[in-house]
């Protein structure tokens, strides 16, 4: 068994609050953390142990690569919110406004213009925030 495996849930945490504030920024993570209510915070429990401590922490892809992987995840599924905080994230992860366009456009093939037609909004938008 490999040594992530042998991680301890409260271990998987804490690498998945440091992973996930890398990757998403600290305000947004502050954020989040401070909205945890006691409906919501297994929740975050699961998704800083498993998304941001198991899957984005391994070391098989570079986060520019996860980050494209995501973006197309997130139009495909339709999940424009998400959509947009992983645009901050992809550019946080070093991907240019070209290589996102470039990403949107390959999911205009294989998710649909539709999607990809309302994924450059968001994209648009939340790049013209960060200038």
């Amino acid at each position: 068994m490999s040594d992530e495996r042998e991680l301890t849930d409260r271990q998987r945490h804490a690498q998945g609050m440091v992973t996930r504030r890398e990757v998403l920024g600290d305000a947004h993570v502050d954020r989040a953390v401070a909205r945890t209510d006691a409906f919501t915070a297994d929740f975050q429990d699961m998704i800083t142990r498993y998304a941001w401590g198991e899957i984005w922490s391994r070391p098989g892809l570079d986060r520019r690569t996860r980050s494209c992987i995501t973006l197309t995840a997130m139009v495909a599924g339709g999940h424009l919110d998400e959509l947009a905080m992983h645009v901050r994230a992809a550019r946080r992860n070093g991907l240019t406004r070209d290589e996102i366009k470039e990403v949107l456009l390959q999911t205009a093939i294989y998710c649909g213009v539709p999607a990809a037609n309302s994924a450059f909004g968001v994209a648009q938008r939340v790049l013209a925030e960060e200038e």
